[in-house]
């Protein structure tokens, strides 16, 4: 277990831009649902929280396909949190324009861009641009090697099978202090060893059952930075979320979005119905859902924490139709409620 210092906890939050309804139950546009974001970024932010991460997406139920431009604005109106993704889909994009796009978000920020990458758990982006599904793996593999060489910023020299070599490519701009990058990575001894080999930050997401399951890929990918000859990387927990006064609350809140989210997703992979029953063990001890009220929630990230040696957690505190207004509260109740009281419970 690698001891955690209460003061260097970051606590952030991710969001997907899922479209919501507005108060007449209508779905908002995804042009309003991308503004929103901005907006929340803003906020977070403001309450001192130390992450907002974006996820990309290509379809429907989400509005942010191009995280980058909305972080990109986010920059702009913010000053003091990291803007990042959650997660980039490297395996369907091109390592190359990923980094220039990133070395321009941390100029902009001032240097506070991160990126998240990851194989993503949606397959559309692939088909979208024309790559085949057959090469999932080694896709990623090759263009997460890939991305390692740029991240040095010099130029580089590499060889693949599914993309054009480099000869000695230099890549602009270059940042002023480097670029922070992680994996997130669903929980599988490969991809945490993956993440130790080629030196990034490990981030898991965690979406179902309880952390104590991954400790054992936190303690393989530590082992695995010392075979590695790595320094010693941050651990990070992604993982949904709401927040209200009072855990009642959260609970009547927070259930639609979930309801509709699994179930719209659920009906593509033949997930059973989601109901209030799986939606109330979820959010108890054993399950991945941080919904409550700020004690409650506190408690059960402070655990997790405790638990995988993490030094940070961002919570998902977007999902399915929940409305901007109560978004923006349970923000609020995460940064000025949820993050002091972790803090003092992991003192």
């Amino acid at each position: 277990m690698t001891s955690i210092d209460p003061a260097t906890i970051e606590l952030g939050l991710d969001t997907f831009g899922d479209v919501t309804r507005d108060p007449s139950g209508e779905l908002i546009s995804g042009a309003q649902t991308i503004r929103n974001v901005v907006e929340q970024a803003v906020l977070a932010d403001r309450v001192g929280l130390s992450f907002f991460g974006v996820g990309e997406h290509h379809r429907r139920e989400f509005a942010v396909s191009s995280p980058e431009i909305v972080l990109a604005a986010a920059a702009a109106r913010t000053e003091r949190i990291h803007l990042g993704t959650a997660v980039t889909v490297l395996s369907s994009d091109d390592p190359v324009r990923v980094f220039e796009r990133f070395a321009t978000l941390d100029a902009i920020s001032n240097g506070r861009a991160e990126v998240i990458l990851g194989r993503g758990s949606f397959i559309e982006s692939f088909p979208l641009f024309g790559y085949d599904l057959r090469d999932y793996e080694t896709l990623f593999d090759e263009k997460l090697d890939l991305f390692s060489h740029l991240l040095t910023e010099k130029p580089v020299t590499w060889n693949g099978t599914l993309r054009a070599s480099l000869d000695a490519a230099d890549v602009f701009p270059k940042t002023e202090a480097g670029l922070r990058a992680w994996v997130g990575v669903g929980g599988t001894p490969e991809s945490a060893v993956r993440a130790a080999r080629y030196g990034y930050g490990l981030m898991l997401a965690i979406i179902g059952g309880p952390a104590g399951r991954f400790a054992p890929f936190a303690e393989l990918y530590r082992r695995s930075l010392e075979t590695f000859e790595q320094p010693q990387l941050p651990v990070g927990v992604h993982s949904p979320g709401h927040v209200a006064e009072t855990d009642q609350q959260a609970w009547d809140e927070a259930y639609e979005g979930f309801e509709a989210m699994n179930n719209s997703i659920g009906r593509e992979r033949g997930w059973p119905t989601y109901n209030r029953l799986r939606f109330q063990h979820d959010v108890g001890p054993e399950g991945a859902l941080y919904v409550g009220s700020p004690e409650t929630v506190a408690r059960k990230i402070a655990d997790t924490v405790r638990t995988l040696g993490a030094s940070r957690f961002d919570m998902k505190f977007s999902t399915g139709t929940l409305s901007h207004e109560k978004m923006m509260r349970s923000i609020e109740l995460f940064g000025t409620e949820v993050a002091p009281r972790v803090r003092d419970m992991l003192s």
